[in-house]
């Protein structure tokens, strides 16, 4: 433990006398600095015992002049060595040194100085080695913690009991972990507690930093701690991007069919997805500059254990209903982690079937453009995508290549026509009128679609498979 002044006199092998009226500070003496000069300054840092003979204050101006200087440059006491050139502490040391509040001490002729320095450095390589002690100590729990169980929940944990404060851990905006606080989910401090934020590296443009609650000192276990969760983290979105890619690549097979029955329901429960309760697909699909942060994206607060999966680029949740977590809480997330993301969520199914369903729901309802898209009911759409053997994209490609291929050549828009009147029940008047046209250019261009395609737009049959093609194209 550090020595203060007061564990110095008191020490009997050393003999030293307190003189004056200054009260001995609880400052730990920092070092003991031995000086003949008439001006020290230069020397001091503060914090310091100031020992001297006196060997050139032969004058009351100077003794006073010395003791002003040690006090400005921030020292803790004078020792004055009697004996050699004064027999007692001169009046006007103690005089100035009560005027201004600095502590003086007589040092025994027979007492070396180095007697004084050694106590004081003997103190202070205890202290150092006891911080060193427990900094080690500190730096094993942390590990332990990490490596256990409770992962870095754990060792958030810990570090909050070594600090006596609350700890938590933000990435991409939100907390994903730690203790205390009044911030709940958001990245930005609660108004009630003021955090002190530490960076985290982690390699990726996800703005991690470790919030410490004020009042907070540096403490050196807090470096170690970074270390730790950096690593930690880096772990973590490795890890994530091989799981999501095994992941994606079964949910793929189940979804286009490769995988149904037994086999599919076993090969699901092993990744974490029970068929035989309801789930729900929603899809996130993000700007396509921003699809490489989906492989390592964490999931928020809240969505631990949530199945993910990359299938054509996008991430894949499956959630089991009715303990799902909001979707709207997810679009909130992703908006502030920076992306710029539309959600699909497709209806609540059980088996290997049921999530396939769901899967082409949630895709369809990507279609919307919307931040957050729910997907009303099974559409015909949706059942038919989910069946391998319905050879929807060849029928969608067969029907409209034509009309493609004359709206390329002669910039016709029968695609975009056609679409418009299905979406607007057959009205020509209205699709005229939302393309700002004469209603006979309507009338002419669906001509040109039952001679290109040999299907016509005003017959049921002929207008549901013009719609499934529309829609298929639509889903890619």
């Amino acid at each position: 433990m550090a020595i203060t002044l007061s564990d110095l006199l008191a020490d009997p092998s050393l003999g030293l006398t307190a003189e004056g009226g200054a009260h001995a500070p609880v400052q730990p003496i920092q070092w003991v600095a031995v000086t003949e000069l008439e001006d020290p300054r230069p020397f001091l840092n503060g914090a310091e015992v100031v020992l001297t003979t006196g060997v050139r204050l032969k004058t009351g101006a100077a003794q006073r002049a010395f003791v002003q200087r040690v006090h400005e440059a921030g020292a803790l006491a004078i020792g004055f060595g009697v004996g050699l050139t004064h027999r007692r502490i001169p009046a006007a040391v103690l005089a100035e040194a009560d005027a201004v509040g600095l502590p003086a001490f007589s040092v025994p002729y027979e007492v070396p100085f180095i007697a004084i320095g050694k106590r004081v450095a003997d103190a202070l390589s205890a202290d150092q080695y006891a911080g060193l002690e427990e900094l080690l100590e500190g730096h094993a729990v942390l590990a332990s913690a990490l490596l256990g169980a409770g992962g870095l929940g754990a060792l958030l944990g810990e570090l909050a009991r070594m600090l006596g404060t609350d700890v938590v851990l933000f990435q991409y905006g939100t907390r994903i972990a730690g203790s205390g606080g009044t911030s709940g989910t958001s990245g930005t401090p609660g108004t009630t507690t003021e955090w002190h934020r530490l960076p985290i590296a982690t390699g990726l443009k996800d703005r991690c930093t470790l919030a410490l609650a004020e009042p907070y000192a540096h403490a050196a276990v807090v470096d170690y701690a970074q270390s730790l969760i950096s690593v930690e983290l880096t772990n973590q979105a490795r890890n994530r991007t091989g799981t999501r890619t095994a992941t994606g690549q079964l949910l793929e097979d189940v979804v286009r069919g490769a995988l149904a029955g037994a086999e599919a329901t076993a090969r699901l429960a092993s990744s974490g997805i029970d068929t035989t309760v309801r789930h729900s697909v929603l899809i996130i699909d993000v700007a396509s500059g921003q699809r490489r942060a989906l492989r390592t994206l964490p999931l928020p607060f809240g969505w631990e254990g949530t199945s993910a999966g990359l299938v054509d680029e996008r991430l894949v949740l499956v959630l089991p209903t009715p303990a799902a977590p909001d979707p709207a809480d997810l679009s909130r997330y992703l908006h502030g982690a920076g992306l710029t993301s539309r959600i699909g969520v497709g209806g609540t199914y059980a088996q290997p079937n049921g999530l396939r369903w769901s899967y082409f729901e949630a895709r369809e309802a990507l279609q919307r453009g919307q931040a957050l898209n729910l997907a009303d009911r099974l559409s015909l759409t949706s059942l038919l995508m989910s069946s391998a053997d319905v050879p929807l994209a060849d029928l969608a490609a067969e029907t409209l290549k034509p009309l493609e291929a004359f709206d390329e050549a002669h910039r016709a828009d029968l695609v975009s026509t056609l679409k418009r009147y299905l979406d607007l029940d057959g009205s020509v008047a209205a699709v005229a009128a939302d393309l700002d046209l004469h209603r006979n250019t309507i009338r002419y261009r669906l001509q040109q679609v039952v001679a290109l395609t040999g299907y016509d737009p005003s017959v049921t049959a002929d207008r549901v498979h013009l719609y499934l093609a529309l829609r298929v194209r639509a889903l890619g």
